[in-house]
């Protein structure tokens, strides 16, 4: 019988026991007031019983049998309900072994072999089930539905699982499940669903990127027919999509179409960057478009919002290209086209003018470079030095500058009494800041680039000085970011804000060779990345006294470094024809980035060469130096695992990986660059 029919029959027979007591009491307490009572009020109560007893019995036969009809009806209900469900139902092991079929499942699935569609399902479902068994420490709560997203021809169904054990095991010998599956019908809701989401909105900003360019290099007649065409290149581009395009600046265009377009922009590479291009191939000056495209944020401000913040990438790695941003993350096309040095100072003196400031109304000043600092980056943290010292203001650089990435400078630094102090670790950094101090950033703008990460969180005033391309984990809340590209050396812009930023600032002969070292070392001796106004810079350096051969001697190789560096390209492999791959398998070295770094500079010095990549590691971290003359843009590939810089010249770091490994995936990410942009 039924726990719960029971327990409702013990409550019957307890209500008619209770009546015939009460009875027998009364019986007793009239036998008191009369005792000629006594004996029929014994007989009566003999009487009682025995009813009692006969009618208990008779009650219980009749009402189990009056259950277990109920019962029997309702399980028969059942029964039938579960064969003629409109839902398709089907019962199976997790090993794939059927049990059972609803008849709308068999109508439904007839045209179909369902359990190759399945199994994945089933063998995550038992994952699942085995995970949750491991956590909970006990077995899985039969009362649980798993839910399954299931599409098979056409149609998309959510599966409802019930679960419960079977007498089955595995080769394991893991516990099989027995699996009641529901299947509902999703398809008219996510057409629906689809068909929501394609109509969101999606908003672009398009920009000429040399636009003050143009007006100064152009003469107003072929000026004019030149930004005609530009704007009629895109405005077609834009009614491809059915969009609305408005023109909000002289140079700068908004973008307002539906989301279903999006795919066919992103399957297009969105080629207008190309025909912007094209235009200008005759002219003395190229013209480029820069386009951010968001369709992130609840409302359409909120787009253009994300929109803005995604073109500031855009611009800072250089313009010429387009990024998507959507589901969190940034896709980037185009880019392939060096950076175009800009002819006026006007930002470099407005920005001068703008750290002057933000470091008068400072109480002290700490600069920070990035990690396995170089001399680009203890040059431009000298430079800010004296700018701050000048100003009036105590200054400090954070770092532990090591290894020989630094050459013989290390040795010149700590032999200098003036800039005893000025270097100081994170310790002594953190005794030293206050609600007033203020963070300079040089050489890099990745928050997780900087040589001590957690001074970030420590310091709200920042200020970042940088010449890589600009990736989306840049440092946030920034007061003033200098992001030039087209710069050599981030020591060429921290020149330009000293000349602009005070009139009496003298630099010491140390901080103006340092200063000249950063722009030798990433222009590799003049010869990568320069322009005029590097040039500039350096007759600024040298009017300080600049020794030019003693700045080189710093950065001479010793014999051992080159011998290391020729035996890397003996061992050199080519792929597509014209890329150069080396390993380094020397973990033990503690300069392995340096040697990787040089050894692919001198790959590129051998003919047919057209891009180098030498890989290294030091201790877990993999470090892999990318150099090219131009032609494939070495930035692109090494994003694609985590790094970045230039066209010309870029670097990745990599954890959990052999070199092997790290070389494999290079592999795969030049044949992904190549595919992208043929």
């Amino acid at each position: 019988m039924p726990k719960k029919s029971k327990e409702k029959l013990d409550k019957i027979s307890l209500k008619f026991n209770l009546y015939i007591l009460i009875i027998i009491l009364l019986c007793v307490l009239l036998c008191i007031y009369e005792t000629r009572f006594i004996i029929p009020s014994m007989l009566l109560c003999i009487l009682l019983v025995c009813y009692t007893v006969w009618m208990s019995d008779k009650r219980k036969i009749e009402i189990v049998n009056h259950i277990e009809e109920l019962t029997t009806d309702v399980n028969v209900a059942t029964r039938n309900n579960l064969i003629s469900s409109p839902i398709p139902l089907l019962l199976i092991e997790t090993d794939g072994t059927i049990i059972w079929k609803s008849k709308s499942f068999i109508e439904t699935f007839k045209k179909v072999e369902v359990i190759t569609y399945l199994n994945p399902i089933l063998k995550e479902i038992k994952l699942n089930i085995e995970k949750e068994q491991e956590k909970e420490g006990k077995d899985f709560d039969k009362n649980k539905y798993i839910t399954k997203q299931f599409n098979i021809e056409e149609k998309f169904y959510k599966i409802y699982c019930g679960v419960s054990k079977s007498k089955k095991k595995d080769k394991r010998k893991q516990r099989e499940y027995q699996l009641t599956l529901y299947f509902i019908d999703d398809t008219k809701y996510n057409e629906l669903f689809d068909k929501y989401n394609n109509s969101k909105t999606c908003i672009g900003i398009a920009m000429i990127d040399n636009y003050e360019e143009l007006l100064q290099r152009v003469i107003p007649e072929e000026r004019a027919e030149l930004v005609t065409n530009v704007e009629k290149v895109i405005l077609d581009w834009a009614r491809e999509t059915g969009g609305l395009l408005v023109k909000t600046e002289r140079d700068r265009f908004l973008y307002v179409f539906e989301q279903r377009y999006l795919s066919s922009i992103e399957k297009d590479k969105v080629n207008v960057l190309d025909k912007v291009k094209k235009l200008s191939e005759n002219s003395n000056i190229r013209v480029t478009l820069s386009i951010a495209i968001s369709n992130e944020g609840e409302s359409n401000f909120e787009k253009y919002k994300s929109a803005l913040a995604a073109m500031d990438i855009v611009l800072g790695r250089g313009g010429d290209q387009a990024v998507i941003r959507k589901e969190g993350k940034y896709k980037f096309y185009g880019g392939n086209t060096v950076e175009q040095e800009k002819r006026t100072k006007v930002k470099a003196r407005t920005v001068a003018a703008s750290i002057a400031d933000v470091i008068n109304q400072s109480s002290n000043v700490m600069i920070m470079g990035h990690g396995n600092i170089d001399i680009d980056a203890i040059g431009s943290g000298l430079g800010m030095y004296r700018l701050s010292k000048t100003l009036g203001k105590d200054a400090y650089i954070v770092s532990e500058p090591k290894g020989k990435s630094l050459g013989k400078f290390l040795e010149v630094l700590e032999q200098n009494e003036d800039y005893e102090g000025v270097i100081i670790t994170e310790e002594e950094a953190e005794t030293r800041i206050n609600e007033n101090t203020l963070l300079i950033i040089v050489d890099t703008h990745k928050a997780n680039f900087v040589e001590f990460p957690e001074l970030l969180e420590k310091i709200e005033k920042r200020i970042v000085i940088d010449h890589h391309r600009k990736a989306p984990d840049a440092v946030t809340d920034v007061l003033i970011s200098f992001h030039e590209v087209y710069a050599s050396s981030t020591a060429e812009l921290i020149t330009e804000i000293i000349q602009y930023a005070a009139d009496d600032v003298k630099l010491t002969l140390l901080e103006a060779e340092s200063l000249y070292g950063g722009i030798m070392v990433d222009t590799k001796n003049f010869t990568f990345k320069t322009g005029v106004r590097t040039f500039e810079a350096a007759a600024y350096l040298r009017k300080f006294g600049v020794d030019i051969i003693k700045v080189k001697k710093w950065f001479q190789a010793d014999l051992e470094s080159y011998n290391v560096i020729a035996e890397i390209i003996k061992s050199v492999e080519i792929t597509n024809h014209t890329i150069a791959i080396a390993i380094y398998d020397n973990e033990e070295d503690e300069n392995a980035n340096l040697i990787c770094a040089k050894a692919a500079d001198e790959l590129l010095t051998i003919s047919d060469i057209t891009a180098s990549f030498v890989i290294g590691k030091i201790g877990e971290k993999v470090f892999i130096s990318g150099r090219s003359i131009g032609d494939i843009n070495v930035q692109i590939i090494l994003e694609k695992l985590g790094g970045g810089g230039h066209i010309t010249l870029a670097g990745a770091q990599i954890e959990g990986l052999t070199l092997e490994e790290a070389k494999d995936e290079l592999i795969i990410r030049i044949n992904e660059y190549l595919a992208e942009i043929e």
